[in-house]
Order: C-alpha cells, then structure tokens, then sequence
C-alpha cells in the first residue's frame, strides 16, 4: 500500500496544501510521468459552472479567447486582464454544448469578477468545487490510459501559431487559439485533452471509482510540478504577480486572440505584441545546490552576480530527477542568458536549450 504524504503535512501555507506532495518516492513517480502515465489527483483545484444560454458570447466578450463559435465537447484556455492588461486570472475551460466549466486557481476571485459582469445575460455562474474534482493523467501513454476508459485515443491538442508583429488584417482565424478535444465520461464527467496528457472533470463521489478503472500508478503533486517545470509552462500564482503580461510568459498561444474584438486591457496586448518584446520573459534556471539544498521560496528574487537590485522572480522550484534543482524566472527581457545569477545563497544560471530565446 502506498503510504501518501500529504502537502499540508509538510506545509499547511502551500497553495497545494489540499494534494498529496508524493507517494513515498517523488523521483519515481516523476520518471513514470516522463516514461509512461500516471494519475495525479487535483482536485483542490477550484471549479466553475457557468451554465446558460449566452455563456460563450458573454466569455467571448470579458477574456482574451475567442469563443463566440466554439463546438460542444471542446475545451481551451482563457485569461481575465486588468484595464492595463496585467493577468488577473487564467483558466482552462470545457464546454459540454450546455454548460461551460472553468478550472482555475482562484475560483473565488474569479466568480466574484464574473458575478460583478452578468447584467442581464442569460447565464449562472457558480463554485462547484464541493462537488466537482480535476484530476490528470501526464505521460506519453496518455492514449492508452484513455483507451481503457473507452474514450481515447483523443486528438492532440491543436494551437493557432502566433503571428508576427504588425501582422496583416484577419491573420487568425476567428476560432480560439487553443482547441482542446473533450470526451464523455461512462461515469459522469468529461475528460479533456491536454498538452502533458489528460484532464478529467469528475462528479467527486466517483473518483475512488474512476481511480480503480484506469489502474494507473499514483503520482504526487510535486512530480506533476516538476514535469511542468522542465516543460517551461507557466501557473497563474507562481510564474505571475500583479504587473504580468500574457506575452511575459507564453500564454499569448494558448489563451490571446490577437483579433477578436474589444476586451478589458486590449490595447496593451496589441501594443506590446506589435512592440515585439515584452519587458519581461519566462526562463528555466539550473540552481547549483552548494550553499544549500532548499529551494527557493516562491516570489524569490534573481539577482545577477556583484548586483543587489533585482532582475525577476523565482516562480515554483523543484528537485528534478534528472536535471536536479531547477526553477522557472521571470526575469528582464534585456538579461543575457551569460549572465551568472543568484536566487537566495545559491548560483543560478539560465538554460538556454529548453528555454530557446532566452
């Protein structure tokens, strides 16, 4: 029997204080997502309901996606922008052709937003997390995870390429940026494809089942994390504060239609595309573990060596298992990747094969 070692054990502050970190061997559990599949459970992930029947025009018209034509049984992901167009919130979405859910990390904030935008739409936004849980399955045998549950293989994810700055009149296509496949459930529920494998989004009461049917190995949240790291994918909380732009942190292909019509911070988002380079930009960072082996809090500052002003911030560190202790930064666009770093007492350096560009 596995024995899981809860988050909030180790630390009840984390914003993942309601997972499992691990099963007792985070390295292996990180070396089965990388090889194979495996599921994670996370659904202390918030999760809204917006049923109604103008629910997509009226997503369309407060978020960065263009959702006005999108078909049932698909999903794709959305931010809300302050006026200036800082992220205020992200959000992976699924449409069942009657109701659109939205996992997100602060669901809270997010339905208080959407409450505040109803006016006299035919729409009914609301928390379902009580009774509804994400969970994932990452790795490369994702299809035949899902071909046990009679839903797979899926289609993989398909992604509308970003133009180039000062890009022609009706360059993208007027869909959203990011079509995600999406599936029924035989238990209830939908499963969503994603680029690291699978989200399902279960009535809660039928997880126990559902874990039983898939037959997978269990993985923790900190092995999860990890893979994310390595792959350089952004989480709203961690690689963002209150001044981040979807360009600083990839999110411009997966959630920003750079065509649709008048959204809360727009311009800024045609400015800074058009501009061609964001004031910051996203990176992965080796630390070298001398000084000490902890790792960075979350919100760290990256200093470059022999300078005490602050270039950027630690987002989520982790001990990979084969690239050892590694972060994501956002850090100065105008930072070399030459430049010799400090997070804290350690010395940090950029990696410039998995984070081309940088």
């Amino acid at each position: 029997m596995l024995s899981a070692v809860p988050v909030a054990a180790l630390d009840p502050a984390d914003p993942d204080a309601g997972a499992v970190a691990h099963y007792g061997d985070p390295a292996r559990e990180q070396r089965i997502l990388d090889t194979a599949a495996g599921l994670v459970d996370r659904s202390h992930t918030g999760i809204i309901a917006i049923p109604g029947a103008d629910r997509l025009g009226w997503l369309h018209s407060l978020t960065t996606q263009h959702l006005t034509d999108l078909a049932p049984m698909t999903g794709s992901e959305l931010l809300v922008l302050s006026p200036h167009g800082h992220v205020e919130h992200h959000a992976v979405l699924t449409d069942d052709g009657t109701t659109t859910w939205l996992d997100t990390a602060d669901a809270p904030g997010l339905l208080q937003f959407l409450e505040r935008m109803r006016f006299l739409m035919r729409v009914e936004p609301a928390d379902v997390t009580e009774d509804w849980a994400l969970l994932s399955i990452a790795g490369p045998q994702t299809d035949e995870a899902l071909i046990s549950l009679g839903v797979g293989p899926m289609l993989p994810p398909d992604l509308l390429p970003v133009p180039e700055a000062k890009f022609a009149s009706s360059s993208v296509p007027p869909r959203a940026t990011a079509i995600y496949a999406v599936a029924a459930l035989p238990r209830g529920g939908w499963v969503r494809r994603m680029p690291y494998g699978a989200d399902l989004l279960v009535p809660r009461a039928t997880v126990p089942e559902l874990t039983e049917d898939l037959g997978l190995p269990l993985v923790g949240i900190w092995a999860f994390e990890a893979m994310r790291v390595a792959a350089v994918r952004p989480r709203a909380g961690f690689e963002t504060d209150h001044k981040t732009l979807p360009a600083e942190v990839g999110w411009t292909a997966p959630a920003v239609h750079l065509e649709k019509g008048c959204y809360r911070g727009q311009e800024t988002i045609a400015r800074v595309h058009h501009l061609g380079r964001p004031p910051r930009k996203l990176v992965l960072i080796h630390l070298d573990g001398i000084a000490t082996d902890e790792l960075p809090a979350r919100h760290t500052p990256v200093l470059v060596e022999g300078n005490e002003r602050p270039v950027g911030f630690v987002g989520t560190a982790v001990r990979h298992y084969e690239l050892g202790m590694i972060a994501l930064a956002v850090v100065k666009q105008n930072l070399t990747a030459a430049s010799v770093l400090r997070v804290g007492p350690s010395t940090a350096a950029v990696d410039t094969e998995l984070t081309p560009g940088a």
